[in-house]
């Protein structure tokens, strides 16, 4: 195949030749940063292999189970397996798990009680965790059951504010929850060593206090992960990063073996715990999901950095910064506008394999206070590790890009939304 065919590819996919060669002037000073990427999830990759082979994986482990769930081998193995992939006592790993927000809800609910105070050293939590612990009312928020909430705010340059966080702790401070991600803000994500370095410090200052990380979007993204620097809990989506694409449904919580068993008594029942929650035909899809999620993750982080390289180029802020280390598989880009955004979104819409002809448009997403607008033409509803584009419409009308399974598919859905704003007259290519 030679450079003109894959241009009239391209072409035909929406991508003028202008845009493509734009884009590919940006690539020739990526090569350096991909071969890095690449490198982590090798590691990472041997990492998950070998926690398979620890755990002795074998087809018995792929059989469906149904109603209760007893004796459900292939459940109990996956949990070990992830247990030993984040380097935990446990883990609770299930289908039932529905969303990222209800794995943090059962972590936080599990393990908070009348009385107690739930604390953020890391500012203002994702905007859906709102009504979950009571910053917007709600039934059976954590506030509702007499769990109080304190948070400390992060500094203007984003990093920790420890003489904040350490007024803020006191007696009744029963457990920290750190937010890896930057969610809807344009703040930096945190490292795995930044968040260690809070960890060390709020149990320097408590040490009974429990720390759960909120480790949505950034597994396999470092060598690390934050149950590694003590962690209690670290909690995540497995229709993100560890479901590799794979997974239709489901979360995780790693942690101790306390945490964990108190997670599973709340989202089953007390004295049922992790016995019942039949998989329903989906080991398969959660082992392989999370086999491949290394290399997954690593064309998502490609696709950020893209991303980055080339909006920032033409004078939008991003964050992180094109040549900043990543700890998360999100970029920030801040459009400016409205219709910057909704041209962003319609652009990687366009490039979906899925749903490719419908057009996104604001709407008033369950669980946010303001429109939202989302881009994801993607196989699982509402995968985030599949190339997808959201924000809300507010200023600074900052969209967040993530995911693609494959590199490339996260490259035409760049180029794509760079095309939009080039039809709408809201970005001019430089000559």
């Amino acid at each position: 195949m030679n450079f003109m065919e894959l241009i009239s590819m391209y072409e035909q996919l929406g991508v003028s030749r202008a845009v493509y060669e734009y884009g590919e002037a940006v690539l020739q000073g990526l090569r350096t940063r991909f071969d890095a990427i690449d490198q982590t999830a090798e590691y990472n990759q041997g990492k998950v292999i070998a926690a398979m082979q620890k755990n002795r994986v074998n087809a018995t482990h792929f059989a469906a189970t149904t109603g209760y769930g007893y004796d459900d081998e292939g459940r109990d193995n996956l949990e070990r397996v992830y247990a030993d992939v984040f380097h935990t006592e446990a883990a609770l790993v299930r289908p039932q798990i529905t969303c990222g927000t209800h794995a943090l809800t059962v972590a936080l609910s599990a393990n908070l009680l009348p009385g107690d105070e739930l604390l953020s050293p890391v500012g203002a939590p994702y905007d859906t965790l709102e009504k979950v612990i009571g910053i917007r009312p709600s039934p059976c928020s954590l506030a509702e059951y007499g769990v109080t909430y304190q948070q400390a705010d992060l500094k203007p340059d984003g990093s920790f504010d420890y003489d904040a966080i350490r007024e803020k702790i006191n007696d009744r401070t029963k457990l920290i929850t750190i937010q890896r991600s930057k969610g809807y803000a344009t703040r930096p994500s945190f490292s795995v060593h930044q968040i260690g370095e809070l960890i060390a410090f709020c149990k320097g200052l408590k040490p009974d206090v429990k720390i759960m990380v909120d480790n949505c979007y950034g597994e396999f993204v470092e060598p690390l992960e934050p149950s590694d620097l003590g962690a209690d809990m670290v909690v995540g989506s497995l229709i993100k990063n560890p479901g590799g694409g794979l997974a239709p449904i489901g979360g995780y919580i790693c942690g101790t073996r306390e945490c964990v068993d108190r997670c599973a008594y709340r989202l089953s029942a007390p004295g049922l715990g992790q016995e019942v929650g039949a998989n329903l035909g989906l080991m398969p899809a959660f082992y392989q999901g999370l086999f491949l999620s290394p290399t997954v993750v690593a064309g998502a982080l490609k696709g950020a950095i893209f991303a980055a390289s080339i909006y920032e180029k033409l004078g939008f802020p991003c964050v992180p910064r094109a040549a900043e280390d990543r700890h998360d598989i999100i970029q920030a880009v801040t459009l400016g506008s409205r219709e910057a955004m909704v041209a962003f979104c319609r652009g990687i819409q366009a490039a979906a394999p899925v749903d490719s002809y419908v057009t996104p448009e604001p709407w008033a997403m369950p669980g946010y206070d303001s429109d939202v607008i989302m881009a994801a033409g993607a196989f699982v509803q509402g995968s985030s590790i599949e190339l997808s584009a959201d924000g809300p419409i507010r200023p600074p009308y900052a969209v967040y890009f993530q995911g693609g399974l494959t590199w490339y598919h996260a490259k035409l859905g760049i180029l794509m939304s760079l095309q939009k704003l080039v039809e709408a007259g809201l970005v001019h290519l430089p000559e």
